[in-house]
């Protein structure tokens, strides 16, 4: 049984340990003294990055507070009530007439 495994791993194993050898030429992949560092002007970058991700969460905060609950068109009040942007003073007798029918029947005569 451990025959087979080793048989099975051992080109896994020796990939790896190939894989991961530095490169013997002195180059070391672009990895010198001062790689991983970074500079002032790469913090002062990423500082000002989340000061825009900010604002920006912020704005967009703002903006969803004033999305309406539904954009369903607002239904026909039963109650006798007004509906909404209605004026609540106008009753029946004082709205306007449909003028369409009027002029129908002024030109028919």
């Amino acid at each position: 049984m451990s025959a087979v495994l080793v048989a099975v791993t051992a080109p896994v194993h020796t990939t790896a340990m190939v894989l991961s050898q530095q490169p013997g030429n002195g180059d070391n992949g672009g990895q010198g003294e001062d790689f991983g560092k970074s500079s002032p002007v790469g913090f002062l970058l990423l500082l000002l990055f989340l000061i825009a991700v900010a604002l920006l969460v912020r704005s967009m905060t703002k903006h969803l507070k004033r999305v309406p609950a539904s954009f369903d068109p607002p239904e026909e009040s039963a109650g006798g009530e007004p509906a909404p942007g209605e004026d609540p003073d106008t009753t029946e007798a004082e709205k306007p007439a449909d003028t369409s029918a009027k002029e129908k029947s002024d030109h028919s005569g």
